[in-house]
């Protein structure tokens, strides 16, 4: 569990990023849960966006994908979201949290 002191850093973070992965009227498969996981690993901070297409909400899809993936979500506005995982091998951590 993150802390909001915590979460306000990764916002931060997560202002500069462009969203890498779009979940659209497919929904959430097992292909885009490998890939989430995949991309966690590596960058430990991701943007989703939800198009208007899909049939979830992006809070909603934020929650699936948190649970699935094992992630924390970090902010979630309008049609994207964000989530947070450290990375399990100790040379793919990139992010310092704030204590």
């Amino acid at each position: 569990m993150i802390t909001t002191k915590q979460r306000a850093y990764l916002r931060g973070l997560a202002n500069k990023e462009n969203a890498i992965f779009q979940i659209g009227k497919g929904g959430i498969t097992d292909e885009i849960i490998k890939e989430i996981d995949i991309v966690l690993e590596k960058r430990e901070l991701i943007k989703v966006t939800v198009l208007e297409t899909s049939f979830m909400t992006a809070r909603g899809a934020c929650e699936a994908v948190c649970e699935a993936v094992g992630a924390e979500p970090v902010q979630c506005i309008g049609s994207k979201f964000v989530i947070y995982r450290m990375a399990k091998a100790k040379d793919n951590r990139k992010i310092e949290l704030p204590k």
